[in-house]
């Protein structure tokens, strides 16, 4: 299963996502990508089991409490997390996948391509999402060049 711009797109499209692995920490790139997210204009629904709410809005503690209609789901958890988190999301039914970069694990990605859904891994969700700025622009201007951008 490759990742394609249109398997990218899907992902993104109803602007709903749901970001497992979100931080109370606002160094931490779990609460970056919750904000930049929300500032792109997302709906976004942290998940994280250790808060009731973040930056102000409730916190889910499992992938299981989600809103039913939630079709994305942005997994930024650490990698011995991410098999778990992708078990839920099968479970819950949750068609489209995303594993950042640094929380992949094998044995997560094959659970994920067995469960047949839209799965995009290795790649930063920043590099994708407009307006791309700063070191994720710079990254994604790298890729392009070299031609290694999702087509």
């Amino acid at each position: 299963m490759k990742v394609t711009k249109k398997s990218i797109e899907l992902f993104l499209d109803p602007r709903r996502i749901a970001i497992a692995g979100v931080s109370r920490n606002p160094k931490k790139f779990g609460f970056t990508v919750y904000r930049e997210l929300k500032e792109k204009g997302f709906e976004v629904i942290p998940i994280n089991p250790h808060a009731d709410s973040i930056d102000g809005a409730p916190c889910c503690k499992h992938v299981s409490e989600l809103p039913d209609d939630v079709k994305s789901l942005l997994i930024v958890t650490p990698r011995h997390q991410t098999r778990g988190i992708i078990a839920e999301a099968l479970e819950k039914k949750i068609p489209n996948l995303w594993v950042q970069q640094m929380s992949d694990t094998t044995e997560a990605l094959a659970l994920a391509r067995e469960g047949n859904v839209n799965l995009i891994y290795r790649q930063c969700i920043l590099m994708h999402t407009e307006p791309v700025k700063g070191v994720h622009k710079f990254h994604r201007n790298i890729k392009r060049f070299f031609g290694r951008l999702p087509k």
